[in-house]
């Protein structure tokens, strides 16, 4: 009767221990995954940015719509990455900026009479759309990371170590409204 009692004891701590394995190793996962995908954000960001830059310094705008859309952008490119309220907050002014610069398509159209304008205006509303989808991807990864690390076993047996909490980036993404998808 012991021997029945230390197999069944021993298969029990052997399916506890592969459970905590095999979570620990999705929460690894999912670290990763969330560290990709602030990459790849971080990657849209700076390029959204340096469109608007290299666009505020083509001429196309009146001087003071230049000066506001370059400082907006300076200021968005030179938000610390690991302040995530400061760099939400820069980039959500960057997309109200560019929103008022580019209120609506006939005054897109009138920018878009400049060759060198044209694509650099194609290029700003991909990348506006990149940088939806790119934060959209990061928010969901640190929401399925965050659900994971809530689990009891994993708090418990304190499977994420030292790793700090992912955090989402909340700011205003909206494209300016007079540049439609292409």
């Amino acid at each position: 009767m012991t021997w029945a009692w230390i197999a069944v004891v021993v298969g029990v701590l052997a399916l506890v221990g592969l459970y905590l394995s095999m979570t620990a190793g999705r929460l690894d996962r999912l670290h990763r995954r969330v560290d990709t995908s602030a990459g790849a954000l971080d990657v849209q960001l700076l390029r959204r940015s340096a469109l608007a830059l290299d666009l505020a310094g083509t001429g196309v705008f009146d001087p003071a719509t230049a000066v506001v859309v370059g400082d907006s952008a300076h200021r968005a490119r030179a938000a610390s990455e690991d302040d995530h309220v400061s760099r939400g907050l820069a980039e959500s002014d960057l997309s109200r900026v560019l929103g008022l610069a580019l209120p609506d398509e006939e005054e897109v159209a009138d920018l878009r009479e400049d060759p060198e304008a044209r694509g650099m205006l194609d290029e700003l509303a991909g990348a506006c759309l990149r940088v939806q989808l790119a934060r959209r991807f990061h928010n969901d990864a640190v929401r399925a990371c965050r659900q994971v690390r809530r689990q009891r076993a994993v708090r418990w047996f304190r499977l994420a170590g030292r790793t700090p909490l992912p955090q989402t980036l909340e700011m205003d993404d909206t494209p300016p409204p007079g540049l439609p998808p292409r």
